[in-house]
């Protein structure tokens, strides 16, 4: 018989936020009852402003509910923000006795993991640095590796793997697949990937507008959020979306992706030319803004294949006034046959102003990208890559 690591009862969590004049309850959790099974990995997915990160925070005990109780069986690590418990002042060495300590280990427990900790995290040559001069990668590496090293029964992880490169997070979710299935703990994460969260999690738990949508297994969850997120996409304009992140002084007010040469210009094929549209639009007409605009795509799961950017190339783009248009061409698309999706960021200063996470879904179809005749396409969706073959004498 299976027990709980962790019981949610009932749990609803209330702000009060200023509307002009007058203010208003939002309910960012509305009676919320979970129970998270011991051992297991449970995925918890939605869009953004679904309730995730405020869930997480509730079983940390950083912020405490509106009404409701939950129970938590065994000791509890969480990571759900890049640096949550360190020092900036003290060195990395100094931080994993820290964040240890605050985790609710001992002394000796700490020291028993501390190489552990340290080669994991790969920065073992800026141990005896203050934590401010890290990088965010390094902060999250250092942080996650605390976290997972140190003994506790019940690990919990916000979307702040996203913040590593590829390298570190196919660690990470090996190192989480082992303390559930070696050392029996129990993992609850937050993640937007989908493939991740497929191959990883026993159960996802989908939010929506706080609210328990849907628990059920990986697979059946997943094809119901990405069948959702595209049909919430493709039903506004981008201009009209609520779901975007940034400090707003300007924004995406149009983007679309079409084929410059055929007659149905949303039919893109692989091999052939395309081109984004977008506009940007100015709450301050009167300031000259120098942007940096940044386009990834990623396959229909949720996994990053590429980016496009004005800065990669060392194209200086202004915007002046209140809305100005813009394009990028991609001369021969490299996308194999399927379905994806752009992630639109538009940043000044290296500071994101805007930013929505699946701006553009769209379909590819296959073409003789290489212009040989003799390529036929697997399953999966993917990047071709130009290539040449020669003998050498």
């Amino acid at each position: 018989m299976s027990t709980s690591a962790i019981s949610i009862q009932n749990i609803s969590k209330e702000y009060l936020i200023q509307k002009g004049k007058n203010k208003e309850v939002f309910k960012a959790l509305e009676n919320i009852n979970l129970e998270i099974e011991e051992g297991k990995v449970t995925g918890l997915i939605g869009a953004n402003g679904a309730g995730k990160s405020t869930l997480l925070k509730i079983l940390s005990r950083i912020t405490q509910p509106s009404s409701g109780h939950a129970h938590i069986n065994g000791r509890l690590a969480s990571l759900l923000e890049v640096g949550t418990g360190f020092h900036p002042e003290l060195s990395g060495r100094e931080n994993i006795f820290l964040n240890g300590a605050l985790l609710g280990m001992k002394k000796p427990e700490i020291k028993a993991q501390f190489d552990e900790i340290v080669d994991f995290s790969g920065v073992e040559a800026f141990l005896d640095t203050p934590v401010k001069h890290y990088s965010s990668g390094m902060y999250v590496r250092l942080a996650f590796s605390v976290a997972a090293h140190l003994q506790s029964e019940i690990l919990l992880i916000d979307e702040v793997l996203a913040v590593g490169d590829a390298e570190f997070q196919r660690k990470c979710i090996a190192k989480m697949d082992e303390a559930t299935h070696q050392q029996n703990r129990t993992v609850l994460f937050v993640s937007h990937n989908m493939s991740v969260a497929r191959s990883l999690c026993e159960q996802i738990i989908f939010l929506e507008k706080g609210k328990v949508k849907t628990i059920g297994d990986a697979k059946s969850v997943t094809d119901q959020y990405m069948r959702e997120m595209t049909e919430t996409a493709n039903a506004l304009p981008i201009g009209q979306r609520k779901d975007r992140k940034g400090s707003g002084e300007l924004k995406f007010s149009q983007l679309e992706i079409s084929h410059p040469n055929s007659k149905n210009g949303s039919l893109l094929i692989s091999g052939e030319p395309a081109v984004i549209n977008f506009s940007i639009k100015s709450l301050k007409p009167s300031a000259t803004h120098d942007l940096d605009l940044e386009l990834n795509i990623f396959n229909a799961s949720g996994n990053f294949l590429s980016s496009l950017s004005n800065k990669f190339v060392g194209t200086s783009l202004k915007l002046e006034g209140e809305e100005q248009s813009f394009e990028c061409t991609i001369n021969k698309l490299p996308l194999m046959a399927g379905s994806y999706y752009l992630r639109a960021k538009l940043m000044i200063n290296g500071f994101p102003v805007d930013l929505i996470d699946r701006a553009l879904n769209f379909e590819v179809l296959l073409g003789d990208y290489y212009g040989s005749g003799n390529f036929k396409q697997k399953a999966t969706p993917g990047i071709y890559i130009d290539q040449n073959w020669k003998s050498k004498p």
